[in-house]
């Protein structure tokens, strides 16, 4: 590695270790489960270890940026628009966690004058390390990482995610997972965390990602750690992302117009 890591990179790591601790901690001695409810719709689960990863991490960050703002999905989902803005998901992926799957991440992206600077993407439970610096690539651990190369959808094996709309989202997405499947991708995964979908665009085990609801604390690292592997992301209309409830695609821009034709909406 032939560069100095950031200030903000290097706390969001740190931030990101702490919290991945007190994960895997709960994960060990059990924890009671909680329904969220958010204008009257269930959003899944919320655990202890979600309330006090996030707590740990926002105290971690404030001892060096006291003046930062942070958005957060559990505690601090207000915030959107400061100048230096801290998007933060203690665990993507609760409901894989409260029910012993392997498969969750913390993430933490670090935003100025609203474009992000540097992101981490971690997995308590692999120890996966995903992480990202402005202009200095997408890194796995010590390893630069990229984007694949497939060229056409029949080599494609594209992740999607399910919002917890049960209507017509819910079939907007299966009618095109249907599309997907007419134009021969080679397969659909849906592991339940948004987060590590995009990390694993980034370093090539998925062609594309799309989900037609994120929130920002879903896909803050997530993004930028997809472009600075190579790839491209935009809303699934082809629009630029903004820091807000959106829809999403991200690809290895190679198959970007191509998975956009059959993702698209409206």
């Amino acid at each position: 590695m032939s560069f100095n890591k950031s200030r903000q990179l290097q706390v969001a790591l740190n931030a990101a270790q702490s919290a991945s601790q007190i994960i895997q901690s709960y994960a060990k001695s059990g924890f009671p489960k909680e329904t969220k409810v958010v204008d009257g719709t269930q959003l899944g689960l919320v655990t202890k270890a979600d309330l006090a990863a996030e707590e740990a991490i926002v105290e971690s960050i404030r001892d060096s940026f006291p003046d930062h703002a942070f958005l957060a999905e559990e505690a601090y989902a207000d915030t959107v628009v400061a100048e230096n803005l801290w998007i933060i998901d203690p665990i993507d992926g609760t409901n894989n966690f409260a029910h012993g799957i392997p498969h969750y991440s913390v993430s933490i992206a670090y935003y100025e004058s609203g474009q992000a600077q540097c992101g981490v993407i971690a997995n308590p439970a692999t120890e996966e390390v995903f992480w990202c610096q402005r202009g200095r690539g997408a890194w796995l651990g010590d390893t630069q990482v990229s984007v694949g190369k497939e060229a056409s959808l029949d080599e494609a094996i594209i992740a999607t995610g399910f919002y917890y709309d049960r209507g017509k989202m819910m079939k907007e997405t299966l009618a095109t997972i249907e599309r997907l499947f007419e134009n021969n991708i080679r397969g659909i995964r849906r592991f339940g965390s948004a987060a590590l979908d995009l990390a694993y665009v980034g370093c090539g085990r998925y062609s594309a990602f799309f989900e037609y609801q994120l929130y920002p604390w879903d896909f803050a690292a997530g993004k930028l750690f997809v472009e600075e592997a190579g790839g491209k992301t935009t809303t699934c209309c082809g629009n630029e992302i903004p820091i807000q409830t959106t829809t999403m695609l991200a690809t290895n821009r190679v198959l970007h117009d191509q998975t956009l034709d059959v993702v698209r909406l409206g």
